[in-house]
């Protein structure tokens, strides 16, 4: 008898006095399977088989009068037919700006107990600042998932630290952790509409080469289709089972990229201006009853020039300009469209909520006074050559690939029609008042109706929690969570005339202050949204308040400070007491200086040598700051052999960037753009057979912003070539793209080589950036 048998008699041997009073021991009878109950899914357990879908859209630096519901000249069918179907909110408030209104959109907190104070990347060590979203400001959609709602995010992230963003994670603050089943988008302040650099959950993605459709490829597209498929797919296995579907495209974000037929379709539209335009948004939302019969159209700024006071050159530039901003207004809503019809060919569009966003801040401004062909130009601070942005309306390629554009501010402020100022701007209407409809057939009577209650962007988490017959529970994952700030708009609803739930709110964005409390609002501006460079400084407590009677002056048009200073000391008083229980204090109103990483926490502290692997691929904010640093990077090769080429390593791309390459024929490349001009440096001879080591070592002429650097390439420690870089960023190559090893994931840095051939033929083991004490001048700054 074998081992395994005699222990098996001698166990049941031993059970047997047990076996005989089965009958009397409980836990010892065998269950048959009519006592057996299987366990309820948790959305039908938490009675969700009702619970209304939700489908939550974002778009990005939109204007007031931008939708063609709002009276402005661009087609927008998806926000009309959701406006006309459902409620208009003419007083409905951002933050000013992109991460904290994101922040403050999927908690219902206030931005800075968000943490976000600003964008991403320029968090800083302040409370209130820091980027870091904390985890007792639990998401929306963590309560939906948790309750069993599928949950899903396409497009604009802008609230992962920028530090974060690398595959090295944390990854508590990454989409997934935040509460959603999947995310498909990109993580940074914007992306490339044609090449965008793709997070498929926490993975790093190419983009595909075309859309599903077969036409050319575009990301908010791209994102149409996988969020229809998600939508089809998740009715398909669960048909009762609600989702959640956050819907925030780059749009109309910097770069205005969209296809050449819509941009086509504008072509004259806008010649005759933004001043007409701006006053025919402002007739027209009167005409429909969006705003009152007694408001005031504001007036242009002065800093800002009338359109007849242009040449005719200016006009065909700045007219262009505007006809690709319309056409990828149109094209971004017409995918949202696409979503929406979705839901109805589901049958579900009764038990769906809509809730359409236009914008997390006013339009944009930020294109300066003569409108970008390249936004980081803008961030670096470079001005444009204007010989080139007539090359690129005369060339018809504005709006392609070639251009991260961005349009005129005087264009920004048309769209923000009736309004004063800008994005940036949290000291007036123009930077925080945006578009915003709702529909719900199955909880809201009313079509085409307008509401007027004073709403803001953290009122959105409390109203998906009530619709959804949730609240926001008391503790997360173990974390206590904070109060929401916001107040829920189902009130609202089926009641015009009801009485505004939230009637105090304070407004901070890089200094420019904003206090709405009863219908009055009190601002203090401190920056122009079109210049790069802060206005003189002065103390906080020391910034020129405005005062408004919002009761009566809708468009925020007459300033009565000088005729109720007492009032506005109170809103002044209140401004502060409001930002310290917000956690904004104390204020930070740094701009331009906050892009250096020296105020962020840093993986690369600390650090002078970086060896990268073949295949590295990471986002700025995880690599050593370069910028007017003196450094070397040398790739090392398991012997070069003739043919060999394609990229040793790039960081950033065609709109600010470095690349270091060989060419079929042997000749090493250090080619640099720095937003506006491109340099290539050629090594002088081929790179032998069976080198070892290819370096191009980076000398800066001073440790200071905009310093020029000389260029010197080696191979196996022989000089090959050497060259000068006259100008260098001093703050970001790019808000997504990457640093790349062994290929170029994005764009190229120049016209000499191509993306789809940038992936290193021969065997490139490893490049080696560090980082060097040399300078080509005796005047080193610290």
């Amino acid at each position: 008898m074998n081992l395994r048998k005699k222990i098996t008699i001698g166990l049941l041997s031993a059970m047997m006095p047990f076996m005989a009073q089965a009958q009397e021991v409980k836990g010892l009878t065998v269950h048959e399977s009519k006592d057996s109950a299987p366990q309820q899914l948790n959305f039908r357990e938490n009675n969700l088989e009702e619970a209304p879908n939700i489908v939550l859209i974002l778009l990005d630096d939109v204007g007031y009068a931008q939708m063609g519901h709002m009276g402005g000249q661009i087609e927008t069918p998806a926000f009309d037919e959701i406006a006309d179907k459902g409620l208009t909110y003419s007083r409905f408030h951002t933050t000013a700006l992109c991460s904290p209104t994101r922040a403050a959109l999927l908690t219902g907190r206030n931005h800075h107990k968000a943490e976000t104070g600003a964008i991403m990347e320029i968090g800083t060590g302040n409370d209130g600042y820091t980027s870091m979203l904390p985890q007792e400001v639990g998401s929306v959609a963590k309560v939906l998932q948790q309750q069993g709602y599928s949950t899903s995010w396409y497009g604009k992230n802008h609230n992962v630290p920028d530090w974060e963003a690398s595959f090295t994670g944390p990854f508590d603050r990454w989409p997934n952790d935040l509460g959603f089943d999947y995310f498909y988008g990109f993580l940074g302040g914007d992306t490339d509409q044609f090449h965008p650099a793709l997070v498929e959950d926490r993975k790093r993605i190419t983009a595909p080469e075309t859309n599903a459709d077969g036409s050319e490829y575009h990301i908010t597209t791209d994102m149409a289709d996988k969020a229809i498929n998600y939508i089809q797919s998740v009715d398909a296995v669960a048909p009762d089972k609600p989702f959640f579907v956050y819907f925030s495209p780059g749009a109309t974000h910097a770069p205005h990229q969209a296809p050449a037929e819509y941009i086509e379709k504008y072509k004259g539209k806008f010649d005759e201006g933004w001043d007409v335009y701006r006053e025919q948004a402002f007739n027209n939302m009167k005409d429909k009853g969006i705003i009152p019969a007694d408001a005031k159209l504001t007036p242009r700024p002065e800093s800002l020039p009338a359109w007849d006071s242009l040449n005719d050159e200016q006009r065909m530039v700045y007219a262009r300009m505007m006809e690709v901003f319309a056409g990828f207004t149109e094209h971004t809503d017409v995918q949202i469209k696409r979503l929406y019809d979705a839901v109805e060919e589901m049958g579900k569009l009764d038990n769906t909520i809509f809730i359409y966003i236009a914008g997390d801040n006013g339009g944009s401004a930020e294109g300066g006074q003569e409108g970008l062909l390249n936004e980081m130009a803008f961030f670096n601070g470079i001005p444009e050559k204007w010989e080139d942005k007539v090359k690129a309306v005369k060339t018809n390629r504005l709006g392609t690939e070639d251009y991260f554009n961005h349009m005129p501010a005087a264009w920004a402020w048309a769209v923000n029609s009736p309004y004063q100022w800008t994005k940036q701007i949290a000291s007036h209407l123009g930077g925080v008042r945006n578009a915003m409809a709702i529909s719900y057939p199955k909880g809201i009577n009313g079509k085409g109706e307008v509401r007027d209650q004073f709403t803001h962007v953290t009122d959105i988490t409390p109203t998906i929690l009530e619709v959804a017959g949730l609240e926001m529970p008391k503790q997360i994952d173990g974390y206590t969570q904070e109060p929401i700030d916001g107040e829920s708009l189902v009130f609202s609803f089926n009641d015009k005339e009801a009485v505004e739930q939230h009637s105090t709110q304070y407004f901070e964005i890089v200094g420019n202050l904003g206090i709405y409390h009863d219908g009055w609002w009190a601002g203090a501006m401190r920056n122009i949204p079109w210049s790069s460079a802060s206005s003189e400084p002065v103390p906080i407590t020391e910034m020129e308040w405005e005062l408004y009677d919002l009761r009566s002056d809708f468009s925020q048009s007459k300033n009565m400070a000088e005729e109720m200073p007492e009032k506005l000391e109170y809103m002044k008083y209140l401004f502060f007491a409001e930002a310290a229980k917000g956690n904004a204090l104390p204020i930070d109103d740094r701009r331009s200086e906050r892009f250096r990483s020296s105020f962020r926490p840093s993986l690369t502290k600390g650090q002078t040598v970086f060896r990268y692997p073949n295949g590295m691929r990471l986002p700025e904010g995880a690599t050593p700051f370069t910028k007017f640093k003196s450094h070397t990077l040398s790739a090392s090769l398991k012997g070069y052999k003739k043919g060999d080429q394609g990229v040793l390593i790039t960081q950033g791309g065609r709109f600010a960037g470095f690349v270091l390459r060989v060419d079929k024929s042997g000749y090493v490349y250090y080619e640099y753009c720095n937003s506006v001009d491109k340099t290539s440096i050629k090594s002088k001879v081929r790179v032998g057979a069976n080198t070892t080591n290819i370096t191009a070592k980076v000398i800066m002429d001073e440790m200071k912003p905009y310093t020029s650097s000389t260029i010197i390439l080696y191979a196996d420690g022989k000089e090959i070539g050497k060259g000068k870089v006259e100008k260098t960023v001093p703050n970001l190559y790019s808000l997504d793209e990457t640093l790349d090893v062994g290929k170029d994931s994005g764009t190229a840095v120049t016209d000499n080589y191509s993306v789809k051939k940038s992936k290193y033929t021969g065997i490139l083991n490893s490049v080696t950036l560090e980082l060097i004490e040399e300078y080509t001048t005796t005047s080193v700054m610290k």
